[in-house]
This record gives structure tokens, C-alpha cells and sequence, in this order.
């Protein structure tokens, strides 16, 4: 055998050598990456079928088909427990849902803290450690507008309770901010056909969290009085006539932008305009998808301080359940909304 001959055979030798150390190193790793799938607990049958399709389809937009389990709640408390006791069977390292609140505690009952429950509702009193209520609440984006109107050198703000659960809920996070923030809160509380309350001395701020007309009329009386109007996402609306009326107002909203591209994503897979519902399924699965690829899927990954960028605003969970949320804050404009700033919800 001649010196190139014996090259040769060694060359082809040293890379067969290294094809063996490398290519099952990198099986490995592909091994190592957690194909434990996501267990989605939504209505597919029932008065809220369809808005479970939805939220499935946006789901499916976010993390890889083979990983996302479906199950039918039916939208019911008994429907739910049935497809979280079904959903343990796989094995799942995330369970995301379900939508209704009566149907949490139906859910966290039957996994008993052996699964993280990212749950879809935004009743806050359902939060306990290891099930994460994510849905948009009240308080959160109440703390949010209010935050930032301090900053704008608010002080005082006349919160306007229009008796609607949504409502309620916010004039108690108003509560509960005014230490915190240095605010002096006032509670209105106006109900049809009683007398409107006396406001006191004139407030910096008008917060009103509904919607609808009484957003408008508030609007109306406020344009020419020097009071700030403040208000929720709930208050969004975009027919020329009302955003002609708004003009001026503070509303604490997830980013439309963001929402839009989502929307559209959306849109092109599967026809139609997704809600706000939906987009809570697509952060789910997104931060499901994340963790997948960072190695952290579970309770560890999920109360990484870091936090998680998503459609509806930067979120981080915290040990008791609840999830810290950023908002957009816009500005109303004739033509539409202009985002001026992000502020934190509680």
C-alpha cells in the first residue's frame, strides 16, 4: 500500500470516527427535547362551541400540532372535571383552560397540583399556586390607566361604578391602588333611574371602565371641563363618531398593533376575526412553545421572572396563581388610537 492510499484510508477513517461521535450527539439532543404535549380544555360542544373552535385554531397557530391535545369541556363544571380527569392520561405538562369560571375550581380539583392550569377565566378569586388565572381582568388594567395618569400628575379620580361585574371589579382595584399610587379615589356608584351622586369637589381624572353610551355621554360633559377621561379596554371603539368624541381620553388596552398581526396570521389560516379569547389561547400555546424550546416546560419555566412577550401584553406568573400583565396605554385620537406609553397592571 502506497503513502496516498494509506492517507486515504485514514481520512475516511478520522470522519467515520467523527460521523459516530457527532451524529448521535445530535440524536441526542433531539432526544432530549420534552415531547410531552399541552392539554387544551375548551367547549367544542355547547352555546360556547364555537368560540372553542376559535380558540383551538388560534392555539394551533402558536405551538406544533403534535404537541396540542384537545379536550371538550362542554363548557359545564361536570364537562370540564371529565376533560381534565381524560387529559391526565396523557400526561401532559401543561393544562391550558379551561374558559368559564365555574369551571376552574372543577379543574383544579381533579389535577391536584400535579400539572400547571393556565385557565382562560379572569375571575381572579379563582387564582391558587399552580393554577394561573389569564385571563384579563378588571384590576389589572385598572391599575394600569391609573398608574399611568399618576405619572401624568393625576391625584384625584372619580371612579364611575355603573353596577356591571366588570365595573365593580375595577372601582375595587381603584380601592385598593389608592395608597399605593398616592391617588384619592372616589367610587360613584350610578344605577339607572336613581338620582346621580353628588361628585364632591372636581376630580384630576373620570375613570369609567365600562362601555358603550355612557363612555360617550361621560366624554361629552367632560370636553370642555379640563377633566382627564380614563378608561379600559372595554371603552374601545373605533366608528369615527365615537373616536371624534374620545379624542383626548387615556385607555389602558393590550397593544392593538400586536393584536393586528395576530388577527391577520389568523385570518389567513383560518378565515374570520379572532376576539380577545381567542388571542389568551394563542399566548398559551406560544408560552407552552417557548418553554418546549428552551428545555423549561413546566412549573419552573412558566415563574421565570423574565416573563413571556405576548398579543396581550407582557405577562409573568407569580407563585399564587396570579400573572402580572403590561398594557398599552392609548391615547384617542380622531382618526384612532395612539399608543403613548406601556404601564403595568397589578
Amino acid at each position: 500500500m502506497d503513502r496516498r492510499s494509506l492517507l486515504t484510508l485514514l481520512q475516511s477513517g478520522l470522519v467515520a470516527s467523527a460521523a459516530s461521535v457527532v451524529l448521535p450527539s445530535f440524536a441526542l439532543a433531539a432526544d432530549k427535547k420534552d415531547k410531552r404535549p399541552v392539554a387544551l380544555l375548551v367547549p367544542l360542544t355547547g352555546p360556547r362551541a364555537q368560540l372553542g373552535l376559535s380558540m383551538r385554531q388560534a392555539a394551533l397557530l402558536a405551538e406544533n400540532s403534535a404537541f396540542v391535545r384537545v379536550f371538550d369541556t362542554a363548557g359545564t363544571a361536570p364537562g370540564a372535571a371529565a376533560a381534565a380527569a381524560e387529559a391526565l392520561k396523557i400526561r401532559p405538562a401543561l393544562i391550558l383552560g379551561p374558559l368559564g369560571a365555574p369551571e376552574v375550581p372543577a379543574v383544579s380539583s381533579t389535577i391536584a397540583g400535579r400539572v400547571p392550569i393556565i385557565a382562560f377565566s379572569n375571575d381572579s378569586v379563582l387564582r391558587s399556586p399552580g393554577t394561573y388565572i389569564f385571563g384579563i381582568t378588571a384590576g389589572q388594567v385598572t391599575s394600569a390607566i391609573l398608574r399611568y395618569a399618576r405619572s401624568r400628575g393625576v391625584r384625584s379620580v372619580a371612579v364611575i361604578d355603573d353596577g356591571s361585574a366588570w365595573s365593580a371589579a375595577a372601582s375595587v382595584a381603584a380601592g385598593q391602588a389608592e395608597r399605593e399610587l398616592g391617588l384619592r379615589i372616589r367610587v360613584l356608584e350610578v344605577r339607572p333611574g336613581q338620582p346621580t351622586p353628588d361628585a364632591g369637589d372636581a376630580p384630576d381624572a373620570v375613570l369609567i371602565a365600562g362601555s358603550g353610551e355612557p363612555v360617550l355621554a361621560a366624554a361629552r360633559n367632560l370636553k370642555a371641563s379640563g377633566i382627564q377621561l380614563l378608561g379600559t379596554m372595554q371603552g374601545l371603539d373605533y366608528r369615527p363618531e365615537a373616536l371624534e368624541t374620545l379624542a383626548g381620553a387615556w385607555i389602558a388596552s393590550p397593544d392593538p398593533a400586536a393584536f393586528g398581526i395576530f388577527a391577520s396570521e389568523y385570518a389567513a389560516r383560518n378565515g374570520g376575526d379572532p376576539g380577545a379569547i381567542a388571542a389568551l389561547a394563542y399566548d398559551a400555546a406560544g408560552i407552552a412553545n417557548t418553554l418546549r424550546g428552551a428545555g423549561m416546560l413546566g412549573p419552573e419555566g412558566l415563574l421565570d421572572s423574565k416573563g413571556f412577550h405576548c398579543v396581550t401584553g407582557p405577562v409573568r406568573f407569580r407563585t399564587d396563581g396570579s400573572v402580572a400583565r403590561d398594557f398599552a396605554v392609548l391615547a384617542a385620537t380622531g382618526s384612532g388610537y395612539e399608543t403613548v406609553a406601556i404601564s403595568s397592571g397589578s
